[in-house]
């Protein structure tokens, strides 16, 4: 039997069939090729039963088509109550029975093809990242339509740990390697993401291990901007830091500083810094992998739950263990035409007893997801929808929360 805690990873055998057909057309294909001939779209349309050119512009077509819209949410949950929150976005509720128990789940599903007047995007509780506040404070703050828990945070200040990308701009860098979505103009993608940022001097540069995160070794060198908040954390031992304002460093201490608001705090072990303390420029180079240069927002969160298309749970490999057990959930994914779908279960009470990530990532994958993953739950699982809590938190409106994954009309 498979621990709770390993990685687990179900094949699909229903598309065997499919790839054999899709393998034996290729064959046939490369036959043709290899003996000069020239197939044009409407040939291999004529050999393979579809068009290619038709059936591409059929699916832009359905992706812009609240008609095709409409009928694939009435087929997919019918029989069960579905609310228009606004053209493109519905809210479904559903009671689901496991070990002959119930299960309170919510799900929002979107599709930003049908209405475009729409942007998908985390927002944080205030203008710092050490701040929480209830969903519904942040949500009529943004006018969201829609709202859910973000990823993990620290509880005693609201930091959020992991990536976290808002409109092109780093707040926080991740933290173990950890799964996060990542949302363009047109779609979404995820991925595990890693930081690889320097600092760039005229005496050299200097490895930057993370941006705005709490400190977990004392040998990482650790950006802090003003987004952290007024004052740069305490220094570790045997570290100093370097206090950069319009890309000069104006003071080298070994206590607390003021983080200048046209630049950031570098703290790290002094032997590391010590070779770039009389540097005369400073430039921050921040990137990620995988790169998404055209990416506006990232959110993270973790385990997986379904990776290209197959029910993937990976709990260990991102240092998730104590997340597993049957609790509060909530998850996001994305389905194959580009449908976002935010999803809450209510747990640790008799009415509704919570989901294990086995059988979220199994709900996820039902709905269609190709790539979904766990965010924070327990306490922290709440949806808002058109102005109210919808779910049942253990604490009524939800917990204070350090950032949300909000849907809002386009101002």
């Amino acid at each position: 039997m498979m621990r709770a805690m390993d990685t687990i990873l179900v094949q699909r055998p229903q598309f065997e069939k499919a790839a054999t057909s899709a393998a034996g057309i290729g064959i046939a294909l490369c036959l043709l090729l290899s003996q000069n001939t020239l197939l044009s779209a409407k040939d291999i349309g004529n050999l393979t039963g579809i068009s290619p050119t038709l059936n591409y512009v059929r699916q832009e077509q359905q992706l812009h088509d609240p008609a095709y819209f409409e009928e694939e949410i009435s087929q997919k949950y019918n029989g069960l109550e579905v609310i228009e929150v606004e053209k493109g976005v519905k809210h479904v509720r559903m009671i689901r029975f496991y070990k002959n128990k119930p299960v309170r789940i919510n799900i929002v599903e979107l599709s930003l093809g049908v209405n475009q007047g729409l942007t998908v995007e985390p927002s944080i509780a205030s203008d710092t990242l050490a701040s929480r506040r209830k969903i519904s404070t942040i949500a009529q703050r943004d006018d969201a339509i829609v709202a859910i828990n973000g990823g993990y945070f620290k509880p005693q200040t609201g930091v959020p740990l992991g990536t976290l990308m808002i409109n092109k701009k780093v707040y926080t860098g991740p933290i173990y390697d950890r799964v996060a979505m990542g949302i363009f103009d047109n779609g979404f993608d995820m991925a595990r993401v890693q930081l690889k940022a320097e600092l760039i001097t005229n005496k050299g540069g200097v490895k930057i291990d993370n941006v705005n995160q709490p400190r977990m070794l004392s040998v990482h060198t650790i950006v802090y901007t003003p987004d952290w908040g007024e004052y740069s954390p305490p220094t570790p031992k045997y570290g100093i830091q370097l206090v950069i304002s319009d890309g000069k460093l104006i003071r080298v201490t070994k206590g607390r500083n003021q983080i200048p608001k046209d630049g950031y705090v570098i703290v790290g072990p002094q032997k590391n810094l010590n070779k770039i303390a009389d540097a005369g420029k400073f430039k921050l180079n921040i990137k990620l992998n995988p790169e998404w240069r055209d990416v506006n927002h990232i959110i993270s969160g973790g385990p997986y739950l379904v990776k290209n298309g197959d029910i993937y749970v990976d709990m260990t490999a991102q240092k998730l263990g104590s997340v597993g057990g049957r609790n509060p959930r909530t998850a996001i994914g994305y389905t194959n035409d580009n449908h976002l779908i935010m999803l809450t279960a209510d747990g640790r009470e008799g009415a509704s007893i919570g989901l294990t990530l086995m059988e979220l990532a199994n709900l996820m994958k039902e709905l269609g997801c190709v790539n979904a993953m766990n965010l924070d739950g327990g306490g922290s699982t709440v949806m808002y929808v058109n102005g109210k809590v919808v779910n049942k938190p253990a604490v009524q409106g939800g917990i204070p929360l350090s950032h949300t994954l909000t849907v809002r009309k386009i101002s």
